[in-house]
């Protein structure tokens, strides 16, 4: 998310903030940190957020309403810092790959580099490029917080990678995914998201039918079964 009114990283520690605080959306977040911070919001307008600030944005008041969770909100000041242990493990983002034969992947996440999310509610989309010989991490995407169709939003995020892995999907979200050209695969043991694409590495100079289809080329199998007509 790189509009003018945010940073990628800026983004990432306020949805681990809001997450941090029941009944608190990011987008609202976003707004009443804009309008104490003024635009853009940046890694170091947030590291300069105090408790007190942040106290007083949540309650609207000019004094803190005694029900509030102190111990909440010093954990999601902690996140707005970019202290959080979840943020340190996050790796930074890599230049993307320009060459041919390369896949975009997208990766349901709830925490840290990890594929644990489910489609419908993580918050937010690791997205990689993958090609034979190398693997990076180019793009983190937080999804709307309202939409009159979420799966639909969601599929739209993604909308530029050939293949979504998750951990759990319901059908008719399937459906939607599919229907943005993007392929939904499950992955129900979860995991760490590297090792799955490494995975999908290994199998890319002998792609399976499916994967061939995304990247337009013959799968070995049917081309063996091909010469197997011939003679």
């Amino acid at each position: 998310m790189n509009n003018g009114i945010i940073t990628k990283h800026a983004a990432l520690r306020i949805a681990l903030a809001a997450r941090a605080l029941p009944e608190v959306y990011m987008g609202g977040l976003v707004a009443k940190l804009g309008e104490h911070l003024g635009l853009p919001i940046t890694e170091d307008k947030l590291a300069k957020v105090t408790v007190e600030d942040l106290k007083l944005m949540l309650s609207g008041e000019e004094t803190v309403e005694p029900d509030v969770d102190s111990a909440s909100i010093k954990l999601s000041v902690r996140h707005l810092w970019g202290e959080s242990a979840e943020f340190d493990k996050m790796p930074p983002l890599e230049a993307e790959l320009d060459i041919p034969g390369c896949l975009r992947v997208a990766v349901a996440s709830n925490s840290e580099e990890n594929l644990d999310g489910h489609f419908g509610s993580c918050p937010r989309f690791l997205i990689y490029q993958v090609a034979r010989n190398d693997l990076r991490l180019i793009d983190m995407r937080f999804p709307p917080e309202y939409a009159e169709d979420k799966n639909v939003a969601r599929a739209e995020l993604i909308g530029d990678c050939q293949i979504v892995y998750v951990q759990s999907i319901g059908g008719p979200a399937a459906a939607k995914v599919v229907r943005a050209n993007v392929h939904p695969v499950k992955i129900p043991a979860g995991g760490k998201a590297r090792d799955t694409l490494q995975r999908l590495q290994v199998v890319l100079d002998a792609p399976p039918p499916w994967l061939a289809r995304l990247l337009g080329v013959e799968a070995k199998s049917l081309a063996r079964f091909a010469e197997t007509v011939e003679d």
